[in-house]
């Protein structure tokens, strides 16, 4: 974490971290052009990062305290910081791509989890409450709430469908560096940690778990994964908070227009 203070955003910073959101998308968005059964997690990457390189910004995440790829790809039980590699995707996966944009001096992040062929009805229900659970926690996401405001409208929207709510890995702020105050976890007491501010960049991204909420971390000291091997899913914006609510400064959009495209169920 880059100091505890937290950093407060001007509209025109916000704007760059919006600009830095959208190359985001539209990366997210090449990248589900292609996920398919056969298809290599080390592709998805090598598209993501040309893509971000092609528009003269570069990943946040290659080489970020020595992570060696530019998107973190998890599959199934991984829940986050997935290597890419030479697993070729099967039909009935979940995939949550992980990827963060950096230009003008500013970082943007977002995750989203994808469905690749027919998944099976439990776990598609699960990705689907992962993702409104998502907008639960950015609705608290206004001036006057407090951080564990946010995280209990994810916990409570979640575990009572009965999933899991990792605990181990939060959301964070965001801005100059990839990582700053204050941590946003996906669970808490309503009313309190950090008293929310108008100005602050805040990285929201539910970890929800179909089985048991406990991960492992694996030998690669990176890839964590569901003690219980249940499939797990991830969705994160990057939000900026104003006087009255929140802004989103990542989008979705793109990605949900190449899913339509491909006659694909947008959750």
């Amino acid at each position: 974490m880059a100091g505890r203070v937290v950093i407060l955003k001007s509209r025109e910073e916000a704007e760059i971290i919006r600009a830095n959101g959208e190359i985001l998308g539209k990366a997210h968005a090449e990248v589900a052009k292609v996920i398919a059964p056969g298809t290599k997690t080390k592709d998805l990457d090598k598209i993501a990062e040309e893509f971000i390189l092609d528009h003269k910004a570069r990943p946040s995440f290659k080489n970020y305290n020595g992570f060696p790829f530019s998107l973190c790809i998890s599959v199934n039980e991984v829940v986050v910081h997935g290597f890419p590699g030479n697993r070729e995707l099967k039909d009935g996966d979940v995939i949550s791509i992980d990827g963060g944009v950096y230009k003008n001096g500013f970082h943007a992040d977002s995750a989203y989890t994808y469905l690749v062929g027919e998944v099976d009805e439990a776990t598609k229900t699960m990705v689907r409450e992962t993702k409104r659970s998502l907008f639960e926690g950015i609705a608290k996401a206004a001036p006057g709430n407090r951080i564990g405001d946010l995280g209990y409208a994810i916990q409570s929207y979640t575990e009572q469908r009965g999933y899991g709510v990792v605990r181990e890995l939060v959301g964070h702020g965001v801005g100059r560096n990839l990582h700053e105050a204050p941590d946003v976890p996906n669970y808490g007491k309503r009313g309190q940690g950090t008293k929310i501010q108008a100005g602050m960049v805040l990285a929201i991204e539910p970890m929800i778990t179909l089985g048991k909420r406990f991960v492992l971390q694996e030998a690669d000291g990176w890839t964590i994964r569901t003690e219980d091997r249940s499939p797990a899913a991830h969705f994160e914006h990057t939000v900026w908070v104003t006087e009255s609510g929140c802004e989103i400064l990542t989008t979705f959009a793109y990605i949900e227009e190449v899913l339509r495209n491909k006659n694909l169920e947008v959750l």
